[in-house]
C-alpha cells in the first residue's frame, strides 16, 4: 500500500456538470464525493466542435479537473472517437481509471498495456436489448468480452448482472454495487399546474420511448378505457420514428406527452406527487429512474422480470402482458390500502440498499484497493461492501 496521494479518473460519459443521463449523474456524485476525502479527480468531457482546434484542454469545476476532448465526428462515430482519445490521454496519467459502460471497450487492451488499474462499471446487457440489429448486438457482445478481460475489477450493479458477469470472469474479480438516490419527503405543487395535473390524479413514466421500455403496450392498455386519471409520458418524441408515431397514435385524451423533462426540481415534483410510476424496463440492471421513484415514495407498477423486482422489492405490483397491466392499474388506482403499504415500502427499500453514501463508499473502498491507496479502516482488496442476496425469482407477483 502506499500513502501517495490518489488519483484517479473517469471515463465513459459525455462529461460533467451531469445533463444526460444516469451515468453523468453517477460520475458527478463520485467525483464531488472523492474530492471532498481528498482524492484527485479528473473526468473527461466531450466538447463537440465543428473545427479541432485544441484536442485535449483542461478547467476545473468545485476542485474537479475537467478534461475536454474536441471531437469533430458526429453520432456513433464521434463516441467512439471521443472513447479512443480518452483512452490516449488516460494511458500517459498516473492514475486509477474508472470506465462506466463497455461500448468502447475495444480500445481498454491499450489502457491496460500502458500499466493502468481498471475498474469498469459493466453497466446493462446492453447486447440483448431486442432494439439493436444483429450487427450491434455482436458489436456490444464482443466489447463485453473485451472489458471484462481488460479491466482488473468489474462492477455489477444488480445481482443479475453479476451473475451474467460471472459467465465471463470470476466472480472474485465482480464487486456488486448498485445504483444510489437521496430520499425526497416534499416537493412543491406549483410545477404541477404548468401540465393542469392534481397530485394524486396522475401516473407517471420516466423513460426513453423504444420497446425495451414497454412504452406502447403501457399507452395502448391505459386508453382502453377512461379512467379519470392521467398518464404522463416523459421522454422524447420524434414524428419520423414509427415506434413513437405507434405511441402517439395509442394514445387517449388522459395521455400527456410533455417531452423529456431534465429541470431536475420540475422532475422531482411530477415524480413525488404521482399516484404510481410506471416502469416497463425489460433489461438493464439497477435503472436509475427505478431507484429515483423509490425515493421518492412511488408506488409501482414494473414490467415483471429480476431486474425490477429485485430492486423494487415484493410489495409493489408487476405485469408481463395487457391482462395483468389492467390489473394492475385498477388496484393502483382504486385500492388505497395498497397504495399506502407500497409507499411505505418503497421508502423502506430504496433506504435499505440505494443510499449514495453506501454506493460511494463501495466505489472508493473498490478503487483504493485497486490503486494500493492505504485507507485506515480499510475493508481488504475484493471486499466492497456486496448486498445482501434477494429470491428473485419470488419476488414478482
Amino acid at each position: 500500500m502506499t500513502t501517495r496521494r490518489p488519483s484517479m479518473l473517469i471515463l465513459g460519459t459525455r462529461g460533467i456538470p451531469a445533463a444526460h443521463g444516469g451515468f453523468e449523474t453517477f460520475a458527478e456524485r463520485l467525483a464531488l464525493y472523492l474530492v471532498d476525502r481528498g482524492w484527485d479527480v479528473g473526468v473527461y468531457c466531450q466538447r463537440d466542435v465543428p473545427v479541432l482546434k485544441q484536442r485535449f484542454s483542461s478547467t476545473y469545476w468545485r476542485g474537479i479537473e475537467q478534461i475536454h476532448v474536441e471531437i469533430t465526428s458526429t453520432g456513433p462515430a464521434g463516441t467512439l472517437d471521443f472513447d479512443a482519445h480518452c483512452v490516449r490521454h488516460a494511458a500517459d496519467r498516473n492514475a486509477v481509471c474508472l470506465v462506466l459502460g463497455y461500448n468502447g471497450a475495444v480500445f481498454l487492451p491499450y489502457l491496460r498495456l500502458s500499466g493502468a488499474k481498471i475498474l469498469t462499471n459493466m453497466d446493462g446487457i446492453e447486447w440483448r436489448r431486442p432494439k439493436w440489429g444483429r450487427a450491434v448486438k455482436a458489436w456490444f457482445w464482443v466489447n463485453e468480452w473485451i472489458a471484462a478481460w481488460s479491466s482488473q475489477r468489474l462492477v455489477a450493479d444488480h445481482p443479475v448482472i453479476a451473475d451474467h458477469i460471472a459467465t465471463r470472469r470470476p466472480r472474485r474479480a465482480i464487486a456488486m454495487i448498485p445504483y444510489g438516490g437521496e430520499e425526497v419527503l416534499t416537493a412543491p405543487v406549483a410545477p404541477l399546474a404548468r401540465f393542469d395535473l392534481s397530485p394524486d390524479r396522475y401516473l407517471i413514466s420516466v423513460a426513453r420511448i423504444e420497446p425495451d421500455n414497454s412504452i406502447l403496450p403501457i399507452v395502448e392498455t391505459f386508453s382502453q378505457v377512461r379512467r379519470g386519471v392521467k398518464l404522463v409520458v416523459l421522454g422524447k418524441l420524434d414524428g419520423a420514428n414509427a415506434y413513437h408515431r405507434a405511441v402517439r397514435a395509442a394514445a387517449g385524451e388522459e395521455v400527456l406527452f410533455p417531452g423529456p423533462i431534465y429541470d431536475s426540481p420540475v422532475l422531482q415534483a411530477l415524480r413525488f406527487h404521482a399516484r404510481a410510476y410506471l416502469h416497463g424496463h425489460t433489461v438493464g440492471g439497477t435503472n436509475p429512474s427505478l431507484v429515483e421513484s423509490l425515493w421518492a415514495g412511488n408506488a409501482v407498477i414494473a414490467h415483471a422480470n429480476p431486474y425490477n423486482a429485485w430492486t423494487a422489492g415484493p410489495e409493489q405490483l408487476y405485469f408481463s402482458d395487457a391482462q395483468s397491466l389492467e390489473t394492475a392499474l385498477a388496484t393502483a388506482l382504486t385500492d388505497d390500502a395498497w397504495l399506502s403499504q407500497a409507499r411505505t415500502a418503497a421508502r423502506a427499500r430504496a433506504s435499505e440498499d440505494f443510499s449514495w453514501s453506501s454506493v460511494l463508499a463501495g466505489y472508493e473502498q473498490e478503487l483504493r484497493g485497486l490503486g494500493g491507496y492505504l485507507v485506515e479502516g480499510a475493508l481488504p482488496v475484493g471486499r466492497s461492501p456486496v448486498l445482501a442476496d434477494m429470491p428473485v425469482k419470488e419476488l414478482m407477483r
